[in-house]
């Protein structure tokens, strides 16, 4: 199979996903009593029926593009880093308290603030790393536990820092802000869009180029292919397994910087609601094709926002939502399954040779 037809089964995979998923929640309407048509019309309406919408739904999916982006990363690489939700944590925090204590130019500061957070994000996944290389300890294991660890710190650290009954940090101040849609345009008021946007579709363009025009790419592939070919090619893998982390953490971390610099100013309890489990979502769903990912959280955003329209329009549970994103990772997962049988016999016929430049890799396309 060609390259191009091999981009174009991952589209129509996670087309069809999106399709059967709406599918069986058009049953789910029906049996409920509602028309899907008319409950779906609604979904589309609040997710892009005007500027005001589509600006919603674009702020909903940014922080999930950038914990999209750091769990394909680590998949391509045939890391399972499941601590973004922690590393999206401690880069909030650290993007927090630099943006309230540091006095300094907003072009000074503001910079200075998302280098923190995104310093925060690598620090946290740099434990699990390093336990993985030096020691062998599993990343799933070690990730999860850091979740715990950065929430609770958290709240431990909004008890000591704020300033008066309200549980979070002080403000951020206006140097360290990143700028929003509604301060541009007073007749769009009250959406979260801010130029964190355009900084994770940036980023999702430079990963792409990365992975798949680099050296580095290559070798990244070449490990998430075979990490024991990588390494009779020369390759270190211990050091790539640190880099890995740490980049990724480092994409975590900015989605926790976004949040605070971008939308609510300051670090609160909550912070994050499960954006480090959906990103990784939106991760199988696009295949850890970082611009699919982007469409990829989108499409999640779209039915978190158009989903409230939804069930305000024609009493439908907002529950419908959470199955149809349900089922799109449930077909997704199953559209792979094949692949990563494939990896497995792989390894099991002891065939470990790496894949040419450009190749695609076992589990993901490009």
């Amino acid at each position: 199979m060609s390259q191009i037809a091999k981009k174009f089964e991952g589209v129509l995979t996670a087309a069809t996903s999106v399709m059967m998923a709406l599918l069986i929640g058009s049953i789910v309407l029906l049996v409920s009593g509602i028309n899907p048509i008319a409950a779906y019309k609604a979904l589309m309406f609040g997710a892009f029926g005007n500027l005001r919408n589509l600006f919603d739904t674009l702020g909903r999916a940014t922080p999930i593009i950038f914990t999209g982006l750091a769990i394909g990363f680590a998949f391509r690489g045939g890391m399972f880093n499941i601590g973004a939700e922690g590393q999206l944590a401690a880069g909030a925090l650290c993007a927090a308290i630099v943006g309230y204590a540091l006095k300094v130019p907003m072009i000074i500061h503001l910079p200075v603030s998302i280098m923190a957070g995104m310093a925060g994000g690598m620090a946290w996944a740099a434990i699990p790393a390093v336990l993985r290389a030096k020691k062998g300890v599993h990343e799933v294991i070690s990730t999860i536990m850091m979740n715990y660890v950065a929430i609770h710190l958290g709240g431990f650290m909004i008890e000591k820092l704020r300033t008066n009954e309200m549980p979070q940090t002080p403000d951020v101040l206006p140097t360290a802000r990143l700028l929003k849609v509604s301060e541009i345009s007073q007749a769009i008021k009250n959406t979260n869009l801010n130029l964190g946007f355009v900084i994770a579709v940036v980023c999702a363009v430079v990963l792409f180029i990365v992975i798949n025009k680099t050296v580095f790419g290559y070798e990244l592939r070449a490990m998430g292919f075979s990490p024991l070919a990588a390494e009779d090619a020369g390759i270190s893998i211990n050091k790539k397994i640190i880099t890995v982390m740490l980049l990724s953490g480092m994409l975590a971390g900015l989605a926790g910087t976004e949040r605070v610099l971008g939308v609510h100013r300051t670090y609160l309890s909550g912070i994050s609601t499960n954006y480090g489990f959906e990103g990784i979502a939106v991760a199988l769903l696009a295949k850890n094709n970082p611009v699919g990912i982007i469409f990829s959280a989108i499409l999640f955003g779209a039915l978190s926002s158009g989903g409230q329209y939804m069930s305000f329009e024609t009493n439908a549970s907002v529950d419908i939502v959470g199955i149809i994103q349900g089922l799109i990772i449930l077909f997704a997962a199953i559209s792979q399954a094949g692949e990563f049988m494939n990896f497995k016999r792989l390894f099991q016929s002891g065939k470990t040779t790496l894949p040419k430049a450009g190749e695609e890799n076992v589990k993901g396309g490009k």
